[in-house]
Protein backbone atom coordinates (compact mmCIF):
# COMPACT_ATOMS: atom_id res chain seq x y z
CA UNK A 1 0.00 0.00 0.00
CA UNK A 2 1.38 3.40 -0.94
CA UNK A 3 1.84 6.47 1.93
CA UNK A 4 -1.22 7.29 3.63
CA UNK A 5 -2.96 4.49 2.11
CA UNK A 6 -6.09 3.04 5.35
CA UNK A 7 -6.52 -0.22 6.24
CA UNK A 8 -9.72 -1.68 6.93
CA UNK A 9 -10.10 -4.81 9.48
CA UNK A 10 -12.13 -7.59 9.04
CA UNK A 11 -15.14 -6.35 10.61
CA UNK A 12 -14.80 -2.95 8.01
CA UNK A 13 -12.88 -0.67 10.95
CA UNK A 14 -11.22 1.75 9.19
CA UNK A 15 -7.15 2.09 10.51
CA UNK A 16 -5.48 4.77 9.13
CA UNK A 17 -1.64 5.04 8.34
CA UNK A 18 -1.74 8.23 11.11
CA UNK A 19 -2.53 5.22 13.44
CA UNK A 20 0.46 3.77 12.87
CA UNK A 21 2.91 6.92 12.84
CA UNK A 22 1.65 9.01 15.52
CA UNK A 23 4.27 8.63 18.01
CA UNK A 24 7.82 7.28 17.77
CA UNK A 25 7.01 3.25 17.49
CA UNK A 26 3.41 2.99 17.49
CA UNK A 27 4.09 0.73 14.60
CA UNK A 28 4.12 -2.07 17.41
CA UNK A 29 0.53 -1.00 18.30
CA UNK A 30 -0.46 -1.26 14.85
CA UNK A 31 0.82 -4.97 14.09
CA UNK A 32 -1.05 -5.76 17.86
CA UNK A 33 -3.92 -3.69 16.40
CA UNK A 34 -3.57 -5.77 12.90
CA UNK A 35 -3.74 -8.96 14.86
CA UNK A 36 -6.64 -8.31 16.46
CA UNK A 37 -8.71 -7.22 13.85
CA UNK A 38 -7.91 -9.88 11.34
CA UNK A 39 -6.83 -13.01 13.26
CA UNK A 40 -9.14 -12.58 16.59
CA UNK A 41 -13.02 -12.48 16.46
CA UNK A 42 -14.05 -9.36 18.18
CA UNK A 43 -17.42 -7.69 19.08
CA UNK A 44 -17.76 -5.11 16.57
CA UNK A 45 -17.71 -1.42 17.48
CA UNK A 46 -21.25 0.24 16.95
CA UNK A 47 -22.58 3.81 17.67
CA UNK A 48 -24.85 2.56 20.32
CA UNK A 49 -23.62 2.59 23.51
CA UNK A 50 -24.85 1.26 27.15
CA UNK A 51 -27.62 3.29 28.63
CA UNK A 52 -29.36 3.33 31.53
CA UNK A 53 -32.02 0.80 32.87
CA UNK A 54 -34.53 -0.36 35.65
CA UNK A 55 -32.00 -2.57 36.90
CA UNK A 56 -28.83 -0.12 36.51
CA UNK A 57 -29.57 3.47 36.76
CA UNK A 58 -26.87 5.55 35.19
CA UNK A 59 -24.82 8.93 35.76
CA UNK A 60 -24.32 11.70 33.21
CA UNK A 61 -20.51 11.91 32.54
CA UNK A 62 -19.24 15.85 31.93
CA UNK A 63 -18.95 14.29 28.07
CA UNK A 64 -22.50 13.77 27.28
CA UNK A 65 -21.78 10.23 28.16
CA UNK A 66 -23.92 8.10 30.47
CA UNK A 67 -21.80 5.91 32.91
CA UNK A 68 -23.46 3.05 35.20
CA UNK A 69 -23.65 3.48 38.85
CA UNK A 70 -22.91 -0.06 39.68
CA UNK A 71 -20.07 -2.13 37.99
CA UNK A 72 -18.38 -5.17 38.95
CA UNK A 73 -14.92 -5.33 40.08
CA UNK A 74 -12.41 -7.24 38.58
CA UNK A 75 -9.44 -6.80 40.68
CA UNK A 76 -8.08 -10.14 42.26
CA UNK A 77 -10.93 -11.74 40.16
CA UNK A 78 -8.98 -15.37 39.48
CA UNK A 79 -5.22 -13.37 39.98
CA UNK A 80 -3.28 -11.63 42.73
CA UNK A 81 -0.77 -9.22 41.38
CA UNK A 82 2.72 -9.63 42.72
CA UNK A 83 2.91 -5.71 43.65
CA UNK A 84 -0.90 -5.98 44.97
CA UNK A 85 -0.47 -4.49 48.86
CA UNK A 86 -1.53 -7.61 50.47
CA UNK A 87 0.78 -9.70 48.19
CA UNK A 88 3.57 -7.72 48.81
CA UNK A 89 3.07 -7.87 52.66
CA UNK A 90 2.85 -11.30 52.47
CA UNK A 91 -0.49 -11.97 53.22
CA UNK A 92 -1.69 -13.47 49.58
CA UNK A 93 -0.18 -15.23 47.46
CA UNK A 94 0.71 -13.84 43.97
CA UNK A 95 -0.31 -15.56 41.05
CA UNK A 96 -3.67 -17.67 40.11
CA UNK A 97 -5.93 -17.77 43.26
CA UNK A 98 -9.41 -19.10 43.76
CA UNK A 99 -12.52 -19.18 41.30
CA UNK A 100 -11.41 -18.11 37.45
CA UNK A 101 -11.81 -14.68 36.28
CA UNK A 102 -13.32 -16.20 33.32
CA UNK A 103 -16.22 -18.13 35.31
CA UNK A 104 -16.71 -14.86 38.50
CA UNK A 105 -17.06 -12.25 35.08
CA UNK A 106 -19.59 -14.97 33.21
CA UNK A 107 -21.43 -15.55 36.50
CA UNK A 108 -21.78 -11.18 36.95
CA UNK A 109 -22.77 -10.60 33.51
CA UNK A 110 -25.49 -13.39 34.09
CA UNK A 111 -26.58 -12.04 37.19
CA UNK A 112 -27.15 -8.73 35.65
CA UNK A 113 -23.95 -6.65 36.15
CA UNK A 114 -23.25 -4.75 32.78
CA UNK A 115 -20.19 -2.45 34.02
CA UNK A 116 -16.90 -4.50 33.96
CA UNK A 117 -14.05 -2.36 36.04
CA UNK A 118 -10.86 -3.69 34.33
CA UNK A 119 -6.77 -2.79 34.16
CA UNK A 120 -3.96 -4.36 32.83
CA UNK A 121 -2.90 -4.35 36.96
CA UNK A 122 -5.15 -6.51 37.32
CA UNK A 123 -3.52 -9.58 35.28
CA UNK A 124 -6.97 -10.93 34.03
CA UNK A 125 -7.74 -8.99 31.14
CA UNK A 126 -7.79 -11.88 28.81
CA UNK A 127 -10.19 -14.12 30.69
CA UNK A 128 -12.56 -11.54 30.92
CA UNK A 129 -12.81 -11.13 27.38
CA UNK A 130 -13.20 -14.75 27.16
CA UNK A 131 -16.40 -14.39 29.63
CA UNK A 132 -17.42 -11.55 27.58
CA UNK A 133 -17.76 -13.66 24.47
CA UNK A 134 -19.36 -16.96 26.13
CA UNK A 135 -21.84 -14.53 27.65
CA UNK A 136 -23.48 -13.43 24.97
CA UNK A 137 -24.73 -10.47 25.62
CA UNK A 138 -24.52 -7.79 23.10
CA UNK A 139 -21.51 -5.30 22.99
CA UNK A 140 -23.63 -1.99 23.14
CA UNK A 141 -25.50 -3.50 26.36
CA UNK A 142 -21.73 -2.99 28.18
CA UNK A 143 -19.62 -0.72 29.67
CA UNK A 144 -16.03 -1.85 29.65
CA UNK A 145 -13.34 0.21 31.20
CA UNK A 146 -9.41 0.00 31.60
CA UNK A 147 -6.70 1.50 32.92
CA UNK A 148 -2.84 1.50 31.69
CA UNK A 149 -0.28 0.84 34.63
CA UNK A 150 2.71 2.72 36.30
CA UNK A 151 4.83 0.46 34.30
CA UNK A 152 3.81 1.59 31.00
CA UNK A 153 3.09 5.33 32.08
CA UNK A 154 6.70 5.45 33.51
CA UNK A 155 7.98 3.87 30.08
CA UNK A 156 6.32 6.48 27.88
CA UNK A 157 3.56 6.92 25.00
CA UNK A 158 4.85 4.54 23.04
CA UNK A 159 4.45 1.80 25.98
CA UNK A 160 0.70 3.27 26.84
CA UNK A 161 -0.49 3.00 22.98
CA UNK A 162 0.39 -0.67 23.07
CA UNK A 163 -0.99 -1.62 26.08
CA UNK A 164 -4.57 0.29 24.67
CA UNK A 165 -4.28 -2.03 21.82
CA UNK A 166 -3.37 -5.60 24.11
CA UNK A 167 -6.42 -4.59 26.30
CA UNK A 168 -8.22 -4.40 23.42
CA UNK A 169 -7.04 -7.78 21.95
CA UNK A 170 -7.78 -9.08 25.37
CA UNK A 171 -10.96 -7.89 25.59
CA UNK A 172 -12.22 -9.11 21.70
CA UNK A 173 -13.53 -5.39 21.16
CA UNK A 174 -12.99 -2.40 18.88
CA UNK A 175 -13.09 0.18 21.20
CA UNK A 176 -13.17 0.80 25.32
CA UNK A 177 -15.99 3.09 27.20
CA UNK A 178 -13.52 4.66 29.49
CA UNK A 179 -9.64 3.92 29.40
CA UNK A 180 -8.08 5.62 32.96
CA UNK A 181 -4.04 6.72 34.07
CA UNK A 182 -3.97 4.29 36.64
CA UNK A 183 -1.59 6.10 38.88
CA UNK A 184 -0.09 9.30 38.93
CA UNK A 185 3.52 8.55 38.10
CA UNK A 186 5.91 11.78 38.38
CA UNK A 187 6.93 13.41 35.07
CA UNK A 188 5.29 10.62 33.48
CA UNK A 189 1.62 10.75 33.47
CA UNK A 190 0.69 13.81 31.73
CA UNK A 191 2.27 12.66 28.81
CA UNK A 192 0.26 8.77 29.28
CA UNK A 193 -3.03 10.81 29.21
CA UNK A 194 -1.66 12.63 26.24
CA UNK A 195 -1.77 10.00 24.61
CA UNK A 196 -4.88 8.42 25.80
CA UNK A 197 -6.32 11.88 24.07
CA UNK A 198 -4.73 10.67 20.88
CA UNK A 199 -6.43 7.20 20.88
CA UNK A 200 -9.84 8.50 22.13
CA UNK A 201 -9.65 11.04 18.53
CA UNK A 202 -8.50 7.93 16.89
CA UNK A 203 -12.04 5.91 18.02
CA UNK A 204 -10.03 3.32 20.04
CA UNK A 205 -11.24 4.77 23.47
CA UNK A 206 -14.86 6.67 24.04
CA UNK A 207 -14.00 8.67 27.49
CA UNK A 208 -10.68 9.56 29.01
CA UNK A 209 -10.32 9.03 33.34
CA UNK A 210 -7.71 9.15 35.69
CA UNK A 211 -7.55 7.06 39.25
CA UNK A 212 -5.84 7.58 42.27
CA UNK A 213 -5.05 11.45 41.43
CA UNK A 214 -4.76 14.03 44.04
CA UNK A 215 -6.74 16.98 43.82
CA UNK A 216 -2.80 18.61 43.07
CA UNK A 217 -1.98 15.82 40.50
CA UNK A 218 -5.49 16.67 38.59
CA UNK A 219 -4.20 20.34 38.62
CA UNK A 220 -0.98 19.38 37.09
CA UNK A 221 -2.85 17.06 34.20
CA UNK A 222 -4.95 20.07 32.95
CA UNK A 223 -1.81 22.55 32.20
CA UNK A 224 -1.66 20.76 29.43
CA UNK A 225 -4.77 18.29 28.59
CA UNK A 226 -7.14 19.22 25.91
CA UNK A 227 -9.54 16.79 27.24
CA UNK A 228 -11.19 16.77 30.76
CA UNK A 229 -10.87 13.42 32.67
CA UNK A 230 -14.70 12.45 33.32
CA UNK A 231 -13.63 10.54 36.37
CA UNK A 232 -11.44 9.79 38.99
CA UNK A 233 -11.14 6.04 40.67
CA UNK A 234 -10.21 6.57 44.36
CA UNK A 235 -11.17 4.98 47.59
CA UNK A 236 -14.38 5.80 48.72
CA UNK A 237 -16.20 4.53 51.97
CA UNK A 238 -17.33 5.40 55.10
CA UNK A 239 -14.04 4.69 56.20
CA UNK A 240 -12.00 7.15 53.98
CA UNK A 241 -14.45 9.72 53.44
CA UNK A 242 -12.28 12.09 51.97
CA UNK A 243 -15.15 15.24 51.89
CA UNK A 244 -13.15 18.35 50.23
CA UNK A 245 -11.31 16.01 47.93
CA UNK A 246 -15.28 15.11 46.06
CA UNK A 247 -16.57 18.31 46.87
CA UNK A 248 -13.27 19.34 44.43
CA UNK A 249 -13.67 16.92 41.75
CA UNK A 250 -17.93 17.42 41.67
CA UNK A 251 -16.84 20.94 41.42
CA UNK A 252 -14.88 20.11 38.44
CA UNK A 253 -17.48 17.89 36.88
CA UNK A 254 -15.66 14.54 37.68
CA UNK A 255 -17.29 11.69 38.57
CA UNK A 256 -15.86 9.69 41.48
CA UNK A 257 -15.63 5.96 40.73
CA UNK A 258 -15.10 4.03 44.39
CA UNK A 259 -13.22 1.42 44.98
CA UNK A 260 -13.35 -0.36 48.09
CA UNK A 261 -16.62 0.84 48.82
CA UNK A 262 -17.20 -2.59 50.82
CA UNK A 263 -13.51 -2.40 52.51
CA UNK A 264 -12.88 -6.00 51.37
CA UNK A 265 -15.56 -6.92 54.00
CA UNK A 266 -13.65 -5.79 57.31
CA UNK A 267 -16.08 -2.95 58.47
CA UNK A 268 -19.13 -5.66 58.42
CA UNK A 269 -19.14 -5.69 61.87
CA UNK A 270 -18.56 -1.95 62.95
CA UNK A 271 -21.75 -1.30 65.54
CA UNK A 272 -22.66 1.82 63.09
CA UNK A 273 -22.74 -0.10 60.06
CA UNK A 274 -24.16 -2.94 61.60
CA UNK A 275 -26.69 -1.09 63.64
CA UNK A 276 -28.17 0.45 60.41
CA UNK A 277 -28.09 -2.46 58.52
CA UNK A 278 -30.32 -4.14 61.06
CA UNK A 279 -32.68 -1.49 61.00
CA UNK A 280 -33.19 -1.64 57.30
CA UNK A 281 -33.56 -5.50 57.21
CA UNK A 282 -30.32 -5.01 54.97
CA UNK A 283 -27.03 -6.85 55.01
CA UNK A 284 -23.60 -4.57 56.06
CA UNK A 285 -22.44 -4.65 52.71
CA UNK A 286 -25.80 -3.16 51.23
CA UNK A 287 -25.68 -0.33 53.88
CA UNK A 288 -22.20 0.55 52.42
CA UNK A 289 -23.02 0.28 49.13
CA UNK A 290 -26.16 2.58 49.35
CA UNK A 291 -24.37 5.25 51.05
CA UNK A 292 -21.96 5.06 48.27
CA UNK A 293 -24.51 5.65 45.99
CA UNK A 294 -26.53 8.03 48.37
CA UNK A 295 -22.48 10.09 47.57
CA UNK A 296 -23.29 10.35 43.82
CA UNK A 297 -20.30 7.88 43.12
CA UNK A 298 -20.09 5.27 41.09
CA UNK A 299 -20.30 1.36 42.95
CA UNK A 300 -17.82 -0.94 42.10
CA UNK A 301 -18.75 -3.91 44.36
CA UNK A 302 -16.31 -7.13 44.17
CA UNK A 303 -17.27 -10.92 44.77
CA UNK A 304 -16.25 -13.90 43.93
CA UNK A 305 -19.29 -15.72 44.49
CA UNK A 306 -22.63 -15.37 42.70
CA UNK A 307 -24.92 -14.63 46.16
CA UNK A 308 -22.92 -11.76 46.82
CA UNK A 309 -22.99 -10.29 43.68
CA UNK A 310 -26.83 -10.57 43.72
CA UNK A 311 -26.49 -9.38 46.88
CA UNK A 312 -24.10 -6.03 46.67
CA UNK A 313 -26.20 -4.82 44.05
CA UNK A 314 -29.57 -4.66 45.30
CA UNK A 315 -28.76 -1.09 46.46
CA UNK A 316 -31.32 0.97 44.51
CA UNK A 317 -34.51 -0.33 46.28
CA UNK A 318 -34.11 1.63 49.94
CA UNK A 319 -32.72 4.89 51.26
CA UNK A 320 -30.58 5.62 54.01
CA UNK A 321 -31.83 8.82 56.33
CA UNK A 322 -29.90 11.95 56.80
CA UNK A 323 -28.88 11.09 60.46
CA UNK A 324 -27.87 7.58 59.35
CA UNK A 325 -25.27 8.85 56.61
CA UNK A 326 -24.53 11.81 58.91
CA UNK A 327 -23.68 8.52 61.63
CA UNK A 328 -21.45 6.83 58.63
CA UNK A 329 -19.98 9.66 57.47
CA UNK A 330 -18.51 9.88 60.87
CA UNK A 331 -16.56 6.87 60.80
CA UNK A 332 -13.67 8.21 58.94
CA UNK A 333 -10.46 8.99 61.05
CA UNK A 334 -6.96 11.26 60.93
CA UNK A 335 -5.86 7.96 61.15
CA UNK A 336 -7.17 6.66 58.48
CA UNK A 337 -6.55 9.80 56.19
CA UNK A 338 -3.06 9.55 56.90
CA UNK A 339 -2.77 5.73 56.06
CA UNK A 340 -4.24 6.91 53.05
CA UNK A 341 -1.64 9.54 52.52
CA UNK A 342 0.94 7.42 52.87
CA UNK A 343 0.06 4.78 50.61
CA UNK A 344 -0.44 7.15 47.94
CA UNK A 345 3.59 8.39 48.32
CA UNK A 346 4.35 4.87 48.36
CA UNK A 347 2.53 3.88 44.95
CA UNK A 348 2.71 6.09 42.62
CA UNK A 349 5.84 5.13 41.49
CA UNK A 350 5.41 1.44 42.25
CA UNK A 351 6.65 -1.17 39.59
CA UNK A 352 8.68 1.49 38.13
CA UNK A 353 12.33 2.35 38.19
CA UNK A 354 11.76 4.56 40.97
CA UNK A 355 9.48 1.97 42.81
CA UNK A 356 10.42 2.51 46.80
CA UNK A 357 11.74 6.10 46.75
CA UNK A 358 9.65 9.60 46.84
CA UNK A 359 11.35 10.97 43.45
CA UNK A 360 9.00 13.63 42.04
CA UNK A 361 6.16 12.32 44.89
CA UNK A 362 4.03 14.99 45.89
CA UNK A 363 4.79 15.47 49.46
CA UNK A 364 1.80 18.14 50.16
CA UNK A 365 -1.34 17.04 48.92
CA UNK A 366 -4.98 17.96 49.90
CA UNK A 367 -5.60 14.24 51.88
CA UNK A 368 -9.27 15.17 53.44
Amino acid sequence: RGPGADFKSASGMRISQHHRTTTHGTSLAFVLASLLYTTQPSMAATTQHWQPTKATPGIALSDGSMHPAIGYGTYKVGFVPASASAAAAGQQTAGAEGPSARDCVRQALDVGYRFLDCAQFYGNEAQVGAAICESGVPRDELYLASKVWTDNIFAGREAVRAQVVKTLMDLGVESLDLYCVHWPVPGKHVDAYLELEACQREGLIRSLGISNYALEDYLELMQKATIKPVVNQIEVNPFLYRRRTLAAFEAEGVKIQAYRALRDGKAFGDPVVAGIAAAHGRSPAQVLGRWCVQKGCIYIPKSVKRQRMIENAQVFDFALSDAEMTALDGLTTEAAVGAFAHLYRTCVNRDTPLAGTLDGVKMEITEW
